[in-house]
């Protein structure tokens, strides 16, 4: 039995997929010290984990990245807040490293300065990445807006363009101010680039698989792809949703404010008189204004597992945690991404076949409408990547491959030779 300090960062759809990986680890024996938002300490209690709160600085360092008018300024925005989250995560994690003396370190890949100090701390340590990591990949396109694989002259022409004069620039900031805060907060050595950050663990944990990601050659052996790990919580579905009857459209947005509750009040209008029942989430809150149709319900929070099993179609922000949830039942998606990793995780379910991607700036109700409908469609490219998601292997895979970094450190030959063997990003 090992002892495994955690730590996330304050965004739930982060919190949710490590969470499923140490239910499966506390299944196996092993203890977990967890550090979270202050909202999830009594659920995590219950799970039987020993935790506490993180700083509560960090939970009000809140992305602010959706007054950006640009990829250039998201970007800035997004690596500002990470950058302010991570001086203060430093020396959070290393308070309970002191307390916990774990056998091993589990950290969330947004949390920059916790990833340091695991780094510098000399144990095992794995990251929980609930999206595909923002790194460079042979063959594919530059990471950001979400560009299609094999483009023609024009389109690489145009991808090259955005490598040169916004994503090259951006890395190298990050890099320069990443390298600081890595000599800030745990006294490290510069990286070399912006891959080699991303790339520093021993082990990260991607929550994808293909035909939902892209065949990655370059990914092995320290990225994983495991599929869906993430936990849900099995809470009491409102009232107000209780006894509906007939097809399903999740519509949900993000758990981080974005201001993408556009996405709601225009899918309420585009399936007012659709032969559906529209229940819409909207975690960051519900603006009273919104009024449903007689066929809506708009909630801020409601178990999404349960609604999936019976929707036709989901409306997602571009999240990969809720997007994945969906195609994991063979629910085809419309993606209305609104910013950070989301235009990428749009690209990955039109390379599926598994769903319809609408821009920001096109979404309308005429335009929404058609999606649904062509989603409704493409349920077999969702199935697929259903079943590439089992086969992956979900959180208990996840917890083998963690298990892992313990039998190499331990000097165990059962586990590494099962992780050589079967743990080869599919």
């Amino acid at each position: 039995m090992a002892t495994i300090a955690a730590y996330t960062g304050p965004s739930a759809g982060h919190v949710m997929p490590m969470v499923g990986v140490l239910v499966a680890l506390r299944a196996r024996g092993h203890r977990i010290r967890l550090r979270t938002t202050r909202a999830m300490l009594p659920r995590m209690r219950a799970l039987g984990f020993q935790v506490d709160a993180i700083d509560p600085r960090i939970e009000r360092l809140e992305l602010d990245d959706w007054h950006a008018r640009s990829i250039r300024d998201d970007l800035h925005s997004i690596m500002s807040t990470f950058l302010q989250r991570g001086a203060l995560e430093g020396p959070d994690l290393r308070g309970l490293l002191e307390e916990a003396r774990p056998d091993l370190v589990i950290t969330d890949i947004n949390c920059w300065g916790a990833a340091a100090v695991a780094e510098a701390s000399g144990l095992p340590w794995a990251a929980c990445a609930p999206y595909a990591p923002f790194l460079r990949s042979g063959g594919l396109p530059p990471y950001g807006p979400g560009f299609r694989p094999g483009a023609g002259p024009i389109g690489r022409a145009g991808q090259a363009l955005f490598d040169r004069l916004v994503l090259r620039p951006a890395e190298a900031r990050a890099l320069a101010e990443r390298n600081a805060l890595r000599a800030s907060v745990a006294g490290l050595p510069p990286a070399a680039t912006n891959d080699d950050l991303v790339r520093s663990a021993p082990l990260t944990l991607v929550a994808s698989a293909e035909p939902l990601e892209y065949r990655h050659s370059d990914w092995d052996p320290d990225l994983r792809l495991v599929g869906d790990v993430a936990w849900e919580p099995d809470d009491p579905m409102p009232r107000a949703l209780r006894g509906i009857e007939g097809p399903i459209v999740l519509v949900t947005t993000s758990s981080e404010l974005q201001l993408d509750d556009q996405i709601v009040r225009t899918a309420l209008e585009a399936l007012a008189g659709e032969p559906v029942t529209v229940v819409a989430t909207m975690p960051a809150g519900v603006d009273p204004r919104i009024r449903a149709p007689s066929n809506a319900h708009v909630v801020e929070f409601a178990p999404h597992g349960p609604l999936l099993d019976r929707a036709v179609c989901a409306i997602t922000y571009g999240g990969t945690g809720v997007t994945v949830k969906a195609l994991g039942r063979g629910v085809p998606v419309v993606v209305v991404p609104w910013g950070r990793d989301q235009f990428e995780v749009a690209a990955r379910v039109e390379h599926a076949r598994a769903g319809v991607r609408v821009r920001r700036d096109r979404l309308s109700p005429t335009q929404l409408r058609d999606a649904v409908r062509r989603a409704r469609g493409m349920r077999e490219g969702a199935l697929a990547v259903a079943e590439g998601l089992r086969a992956a292997g979900g959180a208990e895979r996840a917890a083998e491959l963690v298990e892992a970094l313990l039998g190499r450190r331990d000097g165990g030959d059962d586990v590494d030779r099962d992780a050589a063997a079967g743990g080869r990003s599919r």
